[in-house]
């Protein structure tokens, strides 16, 4: 039999081959993540019929070279390249994300390791970091305390990332310790004027407070000027204090339709919510109600001073006299108020201040501070405008009611934040990826995942951050890589290769048939 015959078949398979490699990289043209193979040839065995020599100096014979029979071709490799990013899609949405740099997402399926580059990520039932591509749960690092009520992630061992339920299914609620008031008193406003030392009219303002529980309460004040003669000095009333319905938290009405005072021991509820109430942690402020309802607040109430020649703020403070107003108010600008509710209370407190009689007070923490340094007294239209906002300038201190998970933001880190009905974004994990020393020599396990091999390399059970490689595009993946004109061009130079084979097994038969055909 002749040779050729089989070197046309070794020849037949390895296009088939490259065919069979050909049609898996059209077939996966849209497949997120997917890298095309290409295949490589080789020659294999030889038969030698005749070896070489080497010239024979004492004859003269000139050497000769080898004479070898080929016996067809094989299949090298079949090599995919796994390292770098491929081109990006668009997906705008949040939880998809996409590897620029060249690393993996790690994955786990069944108990095995695995590592891919799709990164369409989705949350189960269970709240676990899933790739939709295959099922596989994504691993990273989770958000932990540290111990000072904030959360860090501790890059230990990758682990799979439950974010829904316990800890991260709420938001906890924060009290407000700051409120900023901006606005304009003006001095010609007929609701400011003095009237009497027992006014409780004036210009109101509203300011409303988060407790340590969530609840959103309200303190309702009115301003006026301090006296008849000073267009300058204003006093600032407390008037109530209401509570997340609406209620006031200083009265109360019984069966009968009678009002009581919270604080008054001779009530149906004999001080079961009786308020205390303290601006600048001084003696605190006392209130009664009467028969029909009327609150009245006793003591003496905080003063806002403004420049009387340039309308500026000045300071805020208890005491309304110049000498005060030098020696202990000249840097306070803020008024603090702390309320307790029947001994244990939600509200936040005035801390004590150190020092004594003309000490200054601007030290003073805890309580809600009511900041009066935006405001201004220049004369307009009579109207006054107060505008106050939770928080202070730069936005802390705001507060927030307790809150649920509405959903996830991925960044381009891979730290994934918890999104809240409270508006708050608490740290839950972060995403880490893992890289190899040859990424090429990953073993495809199908579904868009790899395995790791010894001419990849090891997985070390941490795996890395993203920045130290590059970085995640947040709603985009990564395209197949596979280029159509290439692999039709392809395509054309294998079935021309395959054809050509298939021609020599045909004109190795006539040849055999001929020689056949000799006997007669």
């Amino acid at each position: 039999m002749m040779r050729s015959l089989f070197s046309g078949i070794s020849g037949l398979k390895v296009h088939q081959t490259r065919m069979d490699v050909i049609g898996n990289n059209i077939s996966n043209v849209n497949t997120v993540g997917f890298r095309a193979s290409t295949v490589n040839f080789t020659d294999v065995f030889y038969q030698t019929s005749q070896g070489a020599s080497g010239p024979n100096a004492e004859t003269g014979a000139p050497g000769t070279n080898a004479t070898q029979i080929g016996l067809g071709a094989n299949v090298a490799a079949i090599a995919v390249d796994l390292s770098g990013t491929g081109a990006t899609q668009r997906t705008d949405r949040g939880m998809d994300v996409m590897i620029n740099g060249d690393a993996f997402l790690i994955a786990k399926q069944n108990g095995n390791t695995y590592f891919t580059k799709s990164g369409a990520l989705d949350i189960d039932a269970n709240g676990t970091l899933y790739c939709t591509t295959n099922g596989a749960a994504i691993l990273g690092w989770p958000a932990v305390d540290d111990g000072n009520g904030n959360r860090e992630i501790r890059k230990d061992t990758a682990t799979t990332l439950q974010l829904m339920g316990g800890e991260n299914a709420y938001s906890a609620p924060n009290s407000t310790k700051d409120i900023t008031l901006k606005g304009n008193i003006d001095q010609n406003d007929t609701q400011v004027n003095f009237l009497s030392a027992d006014q409780s009219t004036g210009y109101p303002i509203s300011v409303s407070f988060y407790d340590k529980l969530g609840g959103l309460n309200t303190a309702k004040f009115v301003i006026h000027k301090a006296s008849a003669t000073d267009d300058s000095l204003y006093t600032l009333k407390l008037t109530d204090i209401l509570d997340s319905d609406g209620a006031s938290l200083l009265r109360y009405k019984d069966e009968s339709g009678k009002w009581w005072s919270t604080a008054d021991s001779a009530g149906p509820l004999k001080d079961a919510n009786k308020m205390t109430i303290k601006i600048n942690n001084d003696t605190e402020l006392g209130y009664t109600v009467s028969p029909t309802g009327e609150i009245t607040i006793t003591g003496e109430m905080p003063h806002v001073k403004f420049n009387g020649s340039t309308g500026e703020f000045e300071w805020a403070g208890k005491d309304a006299s110049s000498s005060a107003k030098t020696d202990t108010l000249a840097a306070q600008t803020a008024i603090r108020i702390g309320l307790t509710k029947a001994g244990e209370s939600p509200f936040e407190q005035v801390a004590p201040y150190s020092g004594s009689g003309t000490a200054p007070r601007d030290g003073l923490q805890g309580g809600v501070a009511i900041d009066f340094k935006n405001l201004t007294m220049y004369a307009q239209d009579g109207v006054s405008n107060v505008k106050p906002t939770r928080g202070k300038e730069d936005g802390t201190g705001t507060g927030n009611a307790a809150g649920s998970l509405n959903g996830f933001s991925i960044q381009t880190d891979g730290k994934i934040f918890g999104v809240y009905s409270n508006g708050d974004k608490n740290l839950l994990g972060q995403v880490a990826v893992a890289t190899f020393a040859n990424p090429s020599g990953l073993e495809a396990a199908g579904n868009s995942l790899f395995a790791a091999t010894k001419n990849s390399g090891d997985f070390d059970g941490v795996g890395i951050d993203i920045s130290e490689v590059g970085k995640f595009s947040v709603g985009a993946l990564e395209m197949s890589d596979v280029d159509l004109a290439n692999e039709f061009t392809t395509m054309i130079t294998t079935q021309r290769g395959f054809q050509a084979n298939s021609r020599v097994i045909t004109t190795s038969d006539s040849m055999l048939e001929e020689l056949v055909n000799l006997k007669r």
